[in-house]
Parts: structure tokens; sequence; C-alpha cells
């Protein structure tokens, strides 16, 4: 077992969140233990009691209680293989010295979890000498989701972003095939949401009267593009919160539950041809650029089993990228 350890934050590390910082430092400690350490006070940051989303500042000391685990050492990461190297080349939209943005296929994993042992975050581990060097993301797509997936470079920059993600400064559109069409054929939705266990697995709903104490609000703003008769629409979603399942929950509560979606699913039969895949694809993102510089605005195709959909509904892709902020001037356009 390691004895107490005192390790200060460094500049690279100013501003990010403690759970974070532990996780790039111990990262074989799980999130509930740690939570345990910091109840019981064995965390500390300069001497004083903290918790989890403790945002740390440069130069100070986080006392590190003894361990079961050893840390494992710098540059223990399985390299990349040559066809891990070849499918990040693959999928890559925009690369900079700062910034990777990939378009994730749908069916890929984000981050690991049980029984999921190919990932993004896998892949992204082999890109670093170490835990501290490594590229890191700066938000989630579900697995079913495709499209665009921004990574941080260096550490610095992931707070940056994380920032500019937290202050809503960051433009998402996401397009998304329903069932039947929504009326009024733009609009907002504005519903809260709670998780809640079913016999399926957790899930979000629609809070309810009295469960405003742990309810998360949630807005996303909503336009048909295009509808093939009254069977199916294609919808652009502009989520203005980040909430995990926002956009297939808000559809479903809206009535028009996006095809292929086996957690929030319609009783209406896919149309024929259609795979019963999620048709949900983080099609486009802009922010500014975490240098200072000008504004990162890239665009992701379709996945291969939308691409069939559009061309079995008669959708065009080009009709659905207009958009009223189109003569935004980004560094790079996918």
């Amino acid at each position: 077992m390691a004895p107490v350890e005192t390790r200060n934050v460094t500049d690279e590390e100013d501003g990010m969140r403690l759970d974070r910082w532990f996780k790039a430092h111990y990262a074989q400690v799980p999130h509930g233990r740690l939570e345990k350490l910091l109840r019981t006070g064995q965390v500390r940051v300069d001497g004083g009691r903290v918790k989890a989303n403790t945002r740390l500042e440069a130069g100070q000391s986080v006392r590190v209680p003894p361990l079961p685990d050893a840390p494992p050492p710098p540059g223990t990461a399985k390299p990349l293989s040559k066809a891990d190297r070849a499918f990040l080349k693959s999928i890559t939209l925009y690369e900079d010295n700062d910034l990777l943005i990939l378009n994730k296929p749908s069916g890929l994993a984000v981050q690991g979890g049980t029984k999921t042992a190919q990932h993004i975050d896998r892949l992204l581990e082999g890109m670093g000498h170490s835990p501290q060097t490594r590229p890191r993301l700066v938000h989630r797509l579900d697995r079913d989701t495709s499209g665009v997936l921004v990574i941080a470079k260096k550490r610095s920059v992931a707070a940056k972003l994380g920032k500019a993600f937290q202050t809503r400064s960051v433009r998402k559109i996401y397009w998304a095939l329903v069932h039947g069409v929504p009326r009024p054929p733009q609009g907002k939705i504005d519903a809260a949401l709670v998780k809640a266990a079913t016999p399926d697995g957790e899930r979000v709903r629609k809070a309810r009267p009295g469960e405003q104490d742990k309810a998360q609000s949630a807005v996303t703003h909503y336009a048909v593009i295009d509808r093939a008769a009254q069977q199916v629409a294609l919808m652009s979603l502009k989520p203005v919160t980040g909430r995990q399942h926002q956009l297939r929950a808000h559809m479903a509560i809206l009535g028009h539950p996006i095809l292929g979606d086996t957690k929030y699913p319609s009783e209406i039969e896919l149309p024929e041809g259609i795979e019963r895949r999620l048709h949900l694809h983080a099609r486009r993102i802009a922010f500014p650029h975490p240098s200072g510089e000008g504004v990162v605005d890239v665009t992701a195709p379709l996945s291969p089993h939308m691409e069939a959909a559009f061309a079995a509904f008669g959708f065009s892709p080009k009709g659905g990228d207009m958009d009223e902020d189109d003569d935004v001037c980004g560094v790079s356009c996918g």
C-alpha cells in the first residue's frame, strides 16, 4: 500500500475539477471510492475538505491517502496499433495543435463500461505518453448517436472548452428522423428531466410535480427541415442544455420519437427497408477556437444507415444544411 502522498497542481491543471484530476493521476480508483475518501476527509486540498467538483488552482497541494493499488507508471498505456491509427485517420474531420474533431460512428461508445472494451477513450489513451499528455474528451455522445465529437489535445485546452460548453457559447446542430411530423413545425421544448430506473436500465423522463429538487432543466429548439408525407420528418435539433438522452427524451415527449430508438421507442413500426438503429446524428458544431483566433465550424457527413434512410425518403443533405446562422466564418468545415 502506497504511503500518504502530497502532489502539487501544475499550471497545466489550473481550473481542473478535482475528480477529473484524480482520475488522471489515479485512474484505477473508482469514482464512488473517491467520493468516500472525500466524505471522510482523507483527500484534502491545501489542508481543507473539498468536494469532487472543486476547481483546482495552480500551486495548490492535494493530499492523497494510502491507496491499495499503486498508480500505473507513466508511459504504460498501450500504444495504438496500425489499424487503430488508420481508423482514427478515417474518421478525423479536423485537426490542429489543440484539437482533434472526429465523426464518431454509430454503435461505437465514447467511454468504456461493463463489457465495453472498444471505445474512443481507449484510443485516446494510446495517443499519449502518460495520463497527463493524452488527449481528452470535451463532451459526450451516446453510443448509438453518430457525428461530431470534439477532443482536446491538451489539458489547458480541455479546461477552456469545458467552460465554453458550460457557458453555452458552443453551437450544436443535430439531425434526426422522427415518426410523424411535429406541429407546429418549429418551436421550443422546455421540459425538465429526471433519471428513473426501469426494468431495461436507467432512462430519463419528464419531471413530475414535486420532483423539482432532482429535476434538471432541459431546453431544445427544433425545426422540421423536410417531410415524407405525414410518415417521417427530418428534424434540426439545437440543444440549449446538454442533458443525458435529452434529444431522444424530448422528441418522445413531443410525441415524435426518433426512428430506431430502443430506449425511448415508439409503437409505430419502422418503414420497410429502414435499419433498426438510432437515426440521430450530431451534424455540426461551432465554437471560438481556444487559441482566441477564429471560429471552429465543422460539419459531419451522415452515417451509412442515415444516408440510406435519406435516400429512401428522398431527403437531401444539402437542403438540410440551410440554417439561419450559416454566415458563421470557420477555420474548418467538413
